[in-house]
């Protein structure tokens, strides 16, 4: 086992279930997948999700606030990505020990 994870005090341990937490919700999720093909507006993933764009404001809000997601303004949009590599990381391996037998 990694030592820095065996170092983990009490608050990254919260802070660690807390960023988990935010996975566990499916929307999240499916928004977080959109935006593995690039940069996109509210409109586009609410769109493609079949949802309604405050819905999805909402969830992004979520995403924003645990640092999953990004967002810059471009001219009257707001486009939004995924934050980091890590993020992207964190759904491939959830997948891959899914799909494992």
């Amino acid at each position: 086992m990694d030592t820095n994870i065996k170092k983990a005090n009490e608050d990254e341990l919260y802070d660690l279930a807390e960023f988990f937490h935010v996975f566990g919700d499916s929307t999240r999720i499916r928004i977080l997948f959109c935006l593995l093909d690039g940069k996109m507006i509210v409109g586009d993933i609410a769109e493609r999700l079949g949802m309604t764009a405050s819905a999805v404001s909402h969830q992004l809000r979520i995403l924003k606030t645990s640092r999953l997601v990004g967002n810059l303004r471009q001219g009257k949009e707001i486009v939004y990505f995924l934050a980091d590599e890590h993020v992207r990381e964190i759904l491939s391996v959830g997948i891959e020990h899914l799909r494992e037998k």
